[in-house]
């Protein structure tokens, strides 16, 4: 098979071989590429991973940073913004989950369209949902169990969560687009009055690490961690497959039925994905429509935290994180669209996109050998390779030389035409 720029035009109209041609090539395109493929979309999965490729191998990178440079507030920002809050609130790095759930949902609403097209009957494209879904949990079980003496059967990884949620997804596809905020505003109501309807423990300390200091009291009490019954469900359920000891608790509070609220927030990237294929308005005006709905999200979450009604916490996944998450890939895929798609700014988009069109091999990859990558320039370069900036930086650029050197093996399959898919 010939490879270069000439067929990769042919083939990816719109994501050309690395050079001069890459951005040229894009200026009379249209937002949708000839491929079915929404180049923001892609530059969005790309971004989020690039970040997510920041933690390995040093997960720990950011508190060894901000350790070495405890006066030096910008150092402090960055690490604060680098690692999951731990609990109430929400910082950057907490927004890379709901991204991948959000973009999941933009995606569908883009391949099962082109499936449509080709003449793929609802039967055969409720298989492949079913298949992918399987795949998907088994994929998340497989990487959470890298390392360990058996089969660590858990459900709160983000490629698990995708696939418990993939099917009831598929059931919403192009089911329009006032069903659609039904289920989703359904599913948080529901599960809102869930956790606000449960008897709350009198004792937590069986069931929390030692030292916990982040329980609220009063309504916001329900949403303690452990003290929901998510934290109740997953006793009763991961029980039920083989373990080393018997599960007790989580010790960040992440639940197996965090795939309901985060199901709403990836119906909210279906609607979004079906509104962007939408003919009947403008780019620029959808891409303005998506940023306004974006905000008003953001505003019912702070209003919901702020009025004591529901609190913004990740780990447990609740309806207002759903809501504040999903303003934020909101106006994250507006800006994009505006800034990509409308304006045909894209000459920047080449190194990001290479990873965002290969998401699962490098997801996987993150899993599987960071370590190795850099166990492997310690050997080559010297142990302390990365160590000119200070024993503090070192984690850090230990980690972006790990990323490097993944962006390399997803530019070499973008250049071959290798796209792992599930």
């Amino acid at each position: 098979m010939p490879h270069g720029p000439a067929h990769a035009t042919r083939k990816f109209p719109c994501i050309l071989a690395a050079g001069p041609g890459y951005p040229l090539k894009l200026l009379n395109e249209e937002p949708t590429r000839a491929d079915g493929r929404l180049l923001s979309l892609d530059t969005y999965r790309g971004l989020v991973l690039l970040l997510l490729c920041l933690e390995a191998p040093n997960w720990d990178w950011h508190h060894k940073l901000a350790h070495a440079y405890p006066e030096n507030g910008f150092v402090q920002w960055i690490a604060h913004h680098t690692g999951h809050i731990e609990w109430a609130g929400c910082v950057l790095w907490d927004l890379i989950q709901p991204s991948f759930m959000f973009m999941v949902g933009v995606s569908m609403a883009y391949s099962y369209g082109k499936r449509r097209a080709l003449g793929h009957r609802f039967g055969k494209m409720f298989g492949h949902a079913l298949v992918r879904s399987l795949a998907l949990i088994l994929l998340g079980v497989f990487l959470r169990s890298n390392g360990a003496d058996q089969t660590y059967w858990t459900f709160e990884d983000v490629i698990t969560q995708i696939g418990l949620g993939y099917v009831f997804l598929f059931l919403l596809w192009d089911r329009g687009l006032v069903v659609q905020i039904s289920a989703a505003a359904g599913l948080l109501i529901a599960w809102w009055a869930w956790f606000a309807l449960s008897a709350v423990p009198a004792d937590l300390s069986t069931v929390q690490p030692a030292g916990w200091a982040h329980n609220a009291s009063g309504f916001f009490s329900h949403w303690n961690l452990n003290a929901d019954p998510g934290h109740r469900f997953d006793t009763w359920f991961l029980n039920l497959f083989p373990r080393d000891e018997p599960f007790l608790f989580h010790p960040d509070g992440y639940n197996t039925l965090n795939f309901i609220p985060s199901l709403a927030l990836m119906i909210f990237g279906l609607a979004a994905g079906e509104f962007l294929r939408d003919a009947d308005f403008p780019p620029a005006q959808k891409a303005l429509i998506l940023a306004l709905v974006g905000i008003a999200s953001l505003l019912d979450a702070l209003l919901c935290d702020w009025l004591g009604i529901c609190p913004i916490i990740k780990k447990t996944w609740t309806s207002a994180f759903t809501s504040f998450s999903g303003g934020w890939c909101l106006l994250i895929l507006a800006g994009l669209y505006y800034l990509i798609d409308v304006r045909r700014i894209r000459r920047w988009t080449y190194p990001i996109v290479v990873v965002g069109m290969n998401s699962i091999a490098l997801y996987v990859m993150l899993w599987l050998i960071p370590g190795w990558i850099n166990a492997t320039l310690m050997t080559h370069l010297g142990e302390h390779y990365a160590g000119f900036f200070g024993e503090g930086f070192e984690p850090l650029l230990q980690n972006l030389a790990t990323m490097f050197v993944l962006w390399l093996i997803c530019w070499w399959m973008f250049r071959n035409k290798i796209f792992l898919r599930i």
